[in-house]
C-alpha cells in the first residue's frame, strides 16, 4: 500500500504553513513566551509603520480645516449686504501659547459662518474652543479673562477646530470700525498655514528614520526568535520523514504565527495609542485622534508585507542550516564575512549627506529630502552590517584570560550570529537616538541663542491701526499705567507717494514715502531733534537715495491698484517750507523697524489725513514683575483687540523640543528593552543547547560563578561593541545633521551617557534573567544519555 501524493503548490505551502502555526500555538509554554517575544517586536513595528503612515492623511485633514474657516480677505471687498460680515483679527498669547481670535459683526441678517458653528455670537457675546472654556474656568486663566471681556456663549464644534487642545475664539465686540479688518461674503479661502520651516522638516525626516530603522531590524530579529528550539522539533519532522523544503515551510509557519498576531497586536496597539495624539503639539499642529488615520492602501501593504517579511527572513535564515534526522542540526561551516559591502553602505550615506552641508541653509526640496532620507537610512543600515563583521574580527583574536572568559569568547568564535542579531536592533536604535537627540539640542540652543539676544532687552512692540493722536495719547498713558511697564513710547506711520499724474497705475513701492507722525518726545526717539514744537515738520536725512526736501509735493493716499483713477484718492500735500533736515538716531528704530522720510507733528499733520496709518507702539517692562507681560497684553486688548504683537519674549520651541526629546529617548529605551528581552531568549537557548557541556563542567567541580560570569562576558561582548559602533555613528550623523541646518555642534551628554548606560543595563538584565536557566541546567542527571 502506498501512501497518497503528497499535494503540490500553493496547497503544499498552505499545509505546511497551517502545520507550523499549530506548533506555533501549541508549542508549550516555551514556544509561547518565543512566539509572544514575536509578536511583541512585531506588534511595536506595526504600530509604528502604521503611525507613519498616517501623517499624509493628518497634514490633510489639518489644513483642509485651517483653510475651511479662513478668508483673508479679497484686493476689491464686497459692499455691505445682507450675507456680509466685518471680519478683523485678534490673535493674542498667553503664558507662550497661541491664542487664536477672530472679531466679526454682521453687515445684515444672513452672514457667512465658519465651520464648526451654528450661527454667530451676539453683541459682547463670543463662541470658544473646549481647551479656550477648559482654561477660562480655571484659576491659570484668570489673567486671560480680563482680556477676552465677553460673555461665553456656547463652544466651537470640531470642525472649526485645528485640534481639541487649541485655544481660539470668535467674538462678537460692540463695535468693529472698518479700519480694525475687512468684509467677507464667504469662508473657505484661506490660504492654509504657512508650511513647516526647513529645519522642522528636516527634524521630521530624521525622526522618522531614526524610528522605521529600528523598526525593521526589529522585525527582522522577532521573527527569528527561538531558531535554536525550532531546529530541534524540526529534526523530529524529519525523522517521520518530512524533507528539508517541508521543515523550512513549517519553520516559515511559526514565524507567520507570530507576525500574524504581532500585526493584529500592532494594530490594536496603534488605535490606542493614537488617543494620546491631542495630548501631542508639535509647532502648533495638533489634531484629533480620527486624524491619525492611515490610508487603505497603506494598511494593506502593511498587513501583506508584514507576514510575507517574515516568512521571506525564516526561508532564509534555514538556507545556513541543514537538518537531520535525529536530531542533528548541522550548520554550514563558517564562511570569512566579507568587509568591502559592510563599508559601502555607510560610504554610500556619508556620499549623499556630506554635499548638503555646503547648502547653507539646508533647503526643503524633494530631491534634498530623498538624499537625506535615504543617507541617513544607509549610514545606520551600515551600522547593523558591520556588527557581524567586526564581532567575529574582535573575538577571533580574544584567547587569554581567566576560565569564564575563555568560555565566552569561544562560545562566541564558534557561532556569534544569534548574538549580533540582537544586538544589531541595540546598535541602530542608540545611534539613531544619538544623531537625533543630537540635532534636537543643537536646534534647541540655537533658538535659546536666538531668543536670548533678540530678547535681550525686555521688551515688545504692538502695532495697529490709528484713528487720531488723542487716542494714541491716551493709549500711550494706558501703556504706562500697566504694573511691570518702565516706558512706552508711540507714534503713527503711513506711506506717501509723489503727486499723482491723473493716470491709471500701480503704486510704486520703491518710491513711496514714509510720513511718521508724533509728539516731539516720541520724535526724539528716532531723529535727533535741537529744537521742536508741535506745528513742526522735519525731513530726514535716511542715506537711501533723494531725501524728500522742504516745499516738496507729496500725495498722502496714492493710487492702490491699477483698477482705480488716481484722482479719486488723490490728497495733496506740501512739506512746509521751514522743514529742516535731521539725522536718524538709529535706521530702522522702533517697533516696525521703519526709515522715516519725513517726521510731523500732530498740528502739523491730521492723522486722519493718511492712507491707512499705523501706530507703532514700543514698550519696556521690569521681568522681575510677575507677569508684567500677561499685564501689558491685557492693556493692549483694551486699548485695541486688533494689536498685533512683535516680541521675542516667548521661546515656544524650548518645551516642544524637550517633549519630543523625551518621547524618543522612552521609545529608544523601551526598544532597547524589548530587543533585550529576545537578547535572553537567545541566550537561554544556547544554554538549553550546551547543557550536557553545562552538566560536565558542574560535575568536574566548575563554580556556578565562572559559568554565571561567562553569560555575563558572552553578552557584554556584542553589546559593548554594538555601542562604540552605535556611538561613531551616531556622533557623526548627529554632526552632519547640525552642520546642514548651520548650528553649532553639540554632543547631548547627558543623553548619549542615558542611553549608553541603558544599553549596558541591557547586559545586566540578560545575565541576571540567564542565570536561573543556567542553575537548573547544571545538574548532573544532564549527563544521562539514551
Amino acid at each position: 500500500m502506498s501512501l497518497p501524493p503528497s499535494p503540490a503548490g500553493p496547497v503544499r505551502w498552505a499545509r505546511d504553513l497551517a502545520m507550523g502555526m499549530r506548533f506555533a500555538a501549541g508549542g508549550g509554554r516555551a514556544g509561547r513566551v518565543r512566539t509572544a517575544l514575536t509578536a511583541a517586536g512585531v506588534a511595536l513595528g506595526v504600530a509604528v509603520l502604521l503611525l507613519g503612515a498616517s501623517v499624509p492623511g493628518l497634514l490633510d485633514s489639518w489644513h483642509g480645516r485651517e483653510q475651511a474657516r479662513e478668508n483673508p480677505g479679497l484686493l476689491h471687498p464686497p459692499r455691505p449686504a445682507d450675507d456680509t460680515l466685518q471680519y478683523a483679527t485678534a490673535d493674542t498669547t498667553f503664558h507662550g501659547n497661541p491664542v487664536r481670535g477672530r472679531l466679526v459683526r454682521p453687515d445684515g441678517a444672513h452672514p457667512p459662518v465658519p465651520p464648526g458653528i451654528e450661527r454667530l455670537p451676539g453683541p459682547g457675546h463670543m463662541l470658544v474652543s473646549p481647551a479656550l472654556k477648559e482654561l477660562l474656568d480655571s484659576p491659570e486663566g484668570a489673567l486671560l479673562r480680563p482680556r477676552l471681556g465677553y460673555t461665553v456663549a456656547g463652544t466651537i464644534g470640531d470642525a472649526g477646530l485645528l485640534g481639541p487642545g487649541e485655544l481660539t475664539y470668535v467674538a462678537r465686540p460692540a463695535a468693529l470700525a472698518p479700519a480694525d479688518g475687512y468684509r467677507i461674503d464667504r469662508f473657505g479661502e484661506g490660504d492654509g498655514p504657512p508650511p513647516l520651516p526647513a529645519s522642522a522638516v528636516l527634524l521630521v525626516v530624521m525622526v522618522c528614520v531614526a524610528l522605521l530603522t529600528p523598526v525593521l531590524v526589529v522585525i527582522g530579529t522577532s521573527v527569528r526568535f527561538g531558531d535554536e528550539r525550532r531546529e530541534r522539533r524540526l529534526a523530529a519532522l524529519r525523522l517521520v520523514g518530512a524533507d528539508l523544503p517541508t521543515t523550512r515551510r513549517i519553520a516559515s509557519g511559526e514565524a507567520l504565527f507570530g507576525s500574524l498576531l504581532g500585526l493584529v497586536a500592532g494594530g490594536a496597539l496603534f488605535l490606542a495609542g493614537r488617543q494620546l495624539a491631542p495630548a501631542v503639539t508639535l509647532w502648533d499642529i495638533n489634531v484629533f485622534a480620527s486624524d491619525v488615520t492611515p490610508g487603505p492602501l497603506a494598511v494593506a501593504l502593511i498587513a501583506v508585507l508584514v507576514p510575507a517579511a517574515a516568512v521571506v527572513v525564516t526561508l532564509f535564515a534555514q538556507r545556513g542550516v541543514t537538518v537531520e534526522p535525529l536530531g542533528v542540526v548541522r550548520h554550514r561551516p563558517p564562511v570569512r564575512r566579507r568587509l568591502w559591502w559592510r563599508v559601502a553602505l555607510p560610504a554610500a550615506g556619508a556620499l549623499l549627506l556630506v554635499p548638503l552641508t555646503a547648502e547653507r541653509p539646508w533647503r526643503d526640496t524633494p530631491w534634498n529630502t530623498v538624499r537625506l532620507a535615504a543617507g541617513s537610512m544607509l549610514l545606520l543600515w551600515g551600522v547593523v552590517a558591520l556588527l557581524p563583521w567586526l564581532v567575529q574580527a574582535v573575538v577571533g583574536r580574544l584567547h587569554r584570560g581567566p576560565v569564564s572568559w575563555q568560555l565566552a569568547v569561544r562560545r562566541l568564535q564558534l557561532s556569534s550570529a544569534p548574538a549580533t542579531r540582537a544586538v544589531g536592533g541595540i546598535t541602530v536604535a542608540v545611534a539613531g537616538a544619538i544623531a537625533v537627540h543630537m540635532l534636537m539640542t543643537g536646534m534647541q540652543a540655537g533658538y535659546a541663542r536666538a531668543y536670548a539676544e533678540s530678547g535681550k532687552e525686555p521688551r515688545i512692540g504692538l502695532s495697529g491701526e490709528a484713528r487720531d493722536w488723542p487716542r494714541t495719547q491716551q493709549a500711550l498713558t494706558a501703556l504706562r499705567a500697566t504694573p511691570g511697564v518702565t516706558a512706552a513710547r508711540g507714534y503713527v506711520d503711513a506711506l506717501a507717494g509723489p503727486p499723482s499724474t491723473g493716470s491709471k497705475g500701480p503704486a510704486d513701492p520703491a518710491g513711496g514715502t514714509v510720513v511718521v507722525v508724533g509728539s516731539c518726545a516720541e520724535l526724539r526717539a528716532l531723529a535727533r531733534l535741537e529744537a521742536c514744537h508741535d506745528g513742526a515738520v522735519f525731513t530726514a536725512a535716511t542715506g537711501r537715495g533723494a531725501t524728500v526736501t522742504a516745499g516738496a509735493p507729496l500725495d498722502l493716499k496714492p493710487p492702490a491698484d491699477t483698477d482705480e483713477p488716481a484722482r479719486t484718492r488723490v490728497r495733496p500735500w506740501t512739506v512746509p517750507r521751514g522743514a529742516r533736515t535731521v539725522p536718524l538716531l538709529a535706521p530702522g528704530h522702533g517697533s516696525g523697524h521703519i526709515v522715516p522720510d519725513v517726521l510731523a507733528t500732530p498740528s502739523a499733520l491730521d492723522i486722519r489725513a493718511l492712507d491707512e496709518p499705523t501706530v507703532e507702539f514700543t514698550v519696556d517692562f521690569d521681568r522681575g514683575t510677575p507677569d508684567a507681560v500677561e499685564h501689558l497684553r491685557n492693556t493692549a486688548a483694551r486699548i485695541d483687540p486688533a494689536l498685533r504683537e512683535l516680541s521675542a519674549v516667548d521661546n515656544p520651541h524650548d518645551a516642544r523640543l524637550s517633549g519630543i526629546r523625551t518621547g524618543l529617548f522612552a521609545g529608544a529605551v523601551l526598544t532597547l528593552l524589548l530587543i533585550g528581552s529576545g537578547l535572553v531568549v537567545s541566550t537561554v537557548e544556547q544554554l538549553h543547547e550546551r547543557r550536557r557541556l553545562l552538566s560536565v563542567l558542574d560535575a568536574y567541580g566548575t563554580r556556578r560563578a565562572t559559568l554565571g560570569r561567562s553569560v555575563l562576558w558572552q553578552t557584554a561582548v556584542p553589546v559593548v561593541l554594538g555601542l562604540g559602533l552605535a556611538l561613531a555613528c551616531g556622533l557623526a550623523l548627529g554632526a552632519l545633521l547640525l552642520t546642514m541646518t548651520g548650528h553649532a555642534v553639540t554632543v547631548d551628554l547627558p543623553v548619549v551617557a542615558a542611553l549608553t548606560g541603558a544599553g549596558g543595563a541591557v547586559i545586566l538584565l540578560v545575565t541576571a534573567l540567564s542565570l536561573p536557566a543556567l542553575w537548573r541546567l547544571m545538574r548532573p542527571d544532564g549527563l544521562r544519555t539514551e
